[in-house]
């Protein structure tokens, strides 16, 4: 029997590319680059991706303490949407959404992309106002949603019991069907692919232990497991341990650390045919193309690095599952894990310049990261390479904590978090 590596299994799987392999040995730290950025998740490759595509910094190291795509990208339950609220929100995250849409062929590599469409459940009264106010705004920015009634969000996701006898039944939803979903670790390898054919260096088992300043206050560089590693320009993407790094250059950031709960079941054949969603239960749930159900959990109640949560959490959550989706009854969990999402307090994220020259910081998405990987890290380059916000995340700051400019999306994640 021929064997193969992991990678390469999962490479034949997922569409990969014979072409190109991994660089098992990792490179060497050159003396000096002209950026650095901490974090190799889905933002922190994609924003090497595009500062070498776009702007033309070859020069570049991306520092990761763990492996590539081993945080949050490779823990999240890869729902891709842009049904935002507010002006702002609505276009970074439909920036992304638009992104998504030729993310394959962009980087020749299938991310698995599935617009197969998101819908949410309105099971009260104030569900269907909330709702029907996130339809209005968001065809006013241009953002396709539609409201639906509990007859026709049945006929759309026939699996949903939409009987009134339910203890929330169903009393409609609001659907965008160009939100859908994509395979999270594939985007990671992906973007890795092309910012390593572009020359950049992708350095894994590399923890950051210090970032260095010079007299004038400036960044010069980063202190590393593998020693000092120089640069006048770093960027910060390292969800759940943001808070960490940037107190290394003395700022202390706006943010709070949950573990974030998800489990799948066994996986069976195509049964689920999009993304559905609910608050007042607590359930969000779509089917993989490994044939496993993803079911999204829980943020827990108090502040943590674990990547481990509360039984009770996953416990409701199937619960509520099993009421929405009586036909799941009998399957069985197949595993279930925790993330570490950093939350800021007006759930948006912050990705922006700091007052430190030359750090950058991009941090804060709380449940809302996965889905705005290519819009965030497209923008986020942007801002490292010109020194300035692009227009779609200028209004991201630090500084609108001090000033009282909240961009408050807290109930965007449309899950009881």
């Amino acid at each position: 029997m021929q064997n193969f590596s992991a990678f390469a299994l999962l490479q034949r799987a997922f569409g990969g590319h014979a072409s190109w392999q991994p660089q098992w040995r990792t490179p060497e730290p050159k003396p000096a680059y002209d950026a650095i950025i901490v974090g190799a998740g889905g933002h922190g490759l994609g924003t090497a991706y595009y500062l070498a595509r776009e702007h033309g910094l070859r020069n570049i190291a991306v520092i990761e303490r763990g492996w590539l795509g081993g945080g949050n990208t490779g823990r999240n339950t890869t729902i891709i949407r842009s049904n935002y609220l507010f002006d702002e929100s609505a276009a970074l995250y439909d920036h992304a959404v638009k992104m998504w849409e030729t993310l394959s062929q962009e980087l020749n590599y299938n991310v698995m992309y599935s617009p197969r469409g998101v819908m949410m459940l309105a099971h009260t009264i104030h569900d269907i106002q909330v709702f029907k106010r996130h339809v209005h705004a968001n065809r006013a920015n241009g953002v396709d949603n539609e409201w639906l009634t509990a007859e026709q969000a049945k006929e759309f996701c026939p699996p949903l019991n939409i009987s009134p006898k339910l203890r929330y039944p169903v009393l409609g939803a609001a659907l965008q069907r160009r939100g859908g979903t994509a395979r999270h670790d594939a985007v990671a390898w992906g973007y890795a692919r092309g910012a390593d054919a572009m020359g950049v260096d992708i350095i894994q088992n590399c923890e950051v232990t210090g970032i260095r300043r010079g007299p004038d206050g400036a960044v010069t560089g980063v202190e590393t497991a593998k020693g000092f590693i120089a640069s006048k320009k770093v960027g910060v993407v390292a969800a759940g341990h943001t808070g960490v790094v940037m107190a290394m250059a003395g700022l202390r950031m706006p943010l709070e650390s949950f573990p974030l709960q998800a489990l799948v079941s066994e996986p069976v054949k195509p049964v689920f045919p999009c993304v559905v969603m609910s608050n007042t239960v607590h359930a969000y749930i779509s089917q993989s193309d490994k044939g496993e159900l993803v079911i999204g959990a829980g943020t827990d109640a108090f502040v943590s690095y674990s990547q481990r949560g509360g039984l009770h959490i996953p416990s409701h959550t199937l619960d509520a599952i099993c009421e929405l989706f009586p036909m799941f009854r009998r399957m069985r969990m197949l595993r279930n894990w925790g993330g570490i999402v950093d939350t800021t307090p007006d759930r948006s994220p912050i990705i922006a310049k700091t007052p430190v020259p030359g750090l950058y910081v991009n941090c804060g998405w709380g449940t809302g990261g996965f889905k705005a990987t290519p819009g965030s890290a497209h923008v986020f380059a942007h801002t490292i390479a010109r020194d300035e916000p692009h227009p779609i995340n200028a209004p991201f700051t630090m500084e609108r904590f001090r000033d009282g400019v909240m961009i408050d999306e807290a109930a965007a994640a449309a899950v009881a978090h």
